[in-house]
């Protein structure tokens, strides 16, 4: 594959496609040929998101294909939404990568400057408070277990009663899971709800459930990505979410909670199934593939469709940002990188930019890309801080 069409199927990931780039990707691919080769450069990049949940590159290559050969008459906006499902898992990382290594200029600048900084890639790491206050700290190459609870360094599980004891309590004693900045966990809830929490989160729950009442947890602050057991496997008992002045009450479903300190609005989205959402004397029922916003300030709940995949990739180790204003990106980044994030230029935090990117990149590689588009100057690093221009 030539690098001119690297370049072109980069320029069309991330929007930035010229009429002429698109009528020259379009005869690319009509060749056969063409096609085995696109099909063989995915393939060759399969292992950079291979834990992106074992992706089905011949899928990928199927949707992207045709995406690109029906863009006649379909908006560009809804045929890049469609390859941003199917693809970015595969296809995209390798092409952002590939474009990273071909790039002489920044190439040529990693070998000339070696960094004088070390901002990491954030890990699986958290701090399991118990219920008398004492910690225990998680994270790779930790191995802890307890009684009812283990944890093998990349996650925690309560094990309910797979060891032979009951997964009810007659009296509820309480856990904290707390993921710090440049952190990510998953937890197993003794009912078998499983829990992703991202960087910055803190989540309290029982140990046990308390047989005939409702499942409730807290989201104390941060996001979660909570994938309920059924409410016909814990004897008819809903499952509910607080946070805050929020209540989630749902059945058995999957959806995201993302409720930041420093984040103005609570946004809750339903992936799959039901919930109701209540706050005070206000309720609203989500349906699959929308998203409650609640406005704390005004103390008013609005709900919208939207592409839940750009919502909740963070869990499958993705940062997925379609028209996302710098300055909301920025602080996914100064989380997950635990750095502070500084725009020199405040004309530009409202500019948007497109593009799904690994978690697994260094800081850099991603300020880079971001950069090529023309949406910022420059950015610099020094020590645990970046400054944007």
């Amino acid at each position: 594959m030539s690098g001119s069409i690297k370049e072109i199927l980069t320029r069309y990931i991330t929007n930035t496609a010229t009429a002429e780039d698109l009528k020259l990707l379009d005869d690319w691919v009509k060749s056969p040929s063409n096609q085995e080769e696109l099909k063989a450069f995915i393939k060759d990049y399969y292992t950079i998101a291979h834990s992106i949940n074992d992706p089905n590159t011949d899928h990928a290559v199927h949707k992207l294909l045709s995406s690109i050969k029906k863009r006649d008459g379909i908006p560009y906006r809804r045929m890049r939404g469609h390859f941003l499902k199917y693809a970015a898992a595969i296809f995209i990382m390798g092409i952002l990568l590939s474009t990273y290594i071909f790039r002489e200029d920044l190439f040529n600048q990693n070998l000339a400057t070696p960094p004088a900084h070390e901002i990491k890639v954030g890990t699986d790491k958290a701090i399991l408070t118990l219920a008398d206050g004492s910690e225990i700290q998680l994270g790779e190459k930790e191995v802890y277990e307890a009684d009812d609870f283990g944890s093998n360094g990349k996650s925690l599980e309560y094990f309910g009663n797979k060891k032979g004891k009951s997964k009810h309590a007659a009296t509820v004693a309480y856990h904290f899971l707390t993921v710090p900045r440049g952190g990510k966990f998953m937890i197993t809830l003794s009912d078998g709800t499983k829990v992703w929490l991202n960087s910055d989160s803190r989540l309290k729950y029982p140990t046990k459930f308390k047989e005939g009442e409702s499942r409730m947890v807290e989201l104390v602050y941060g996001e979660a990505y909570f994938d309920v057991s059924p409410a016909a496997n814990n004897q008819g008992a809903n499952f509910k979410v607080f946070n805050h002045n929020q209540e989630v009450k749902v059945l058995g479903t999957e959806f995201n909670i993302k409720a930041y300190v420093d984040d103005k609005d609570v946004l809750t989205t339903l992936v799959e199934g039901k919930i109701n959402l209540k706050v005070e004397d206000e309720e609203q029922i989500l349906l699959p593939g929308q998203q409650a916003k609640y406005d704390a300030f005004k103390n008013r709940i609005v709900t919208k469709s939207i592409d839940v995949y750009n919502e909740t990739s963070w869990k499958d180790g993705i940062f997925s940002f379609d028209n996302k204003p710098l300055h909301e990106i920025m602080k996914v980044l100064s989380r997950w990188y635990d750095v502070d994030i500084k725009f020199i230029n405040e004309e530009i935090e409202d500019e948007e930019f497109v593009g799904v990117l690994s978690k697994n990149q260094e800081i850099e590689e991603i300020l880079s890309q971001i950069k090529n588009t023309g949406l910022i100057n420059n950015y610099k690093i020094e020590n645990n801080e970046v400054n944007i221009e």
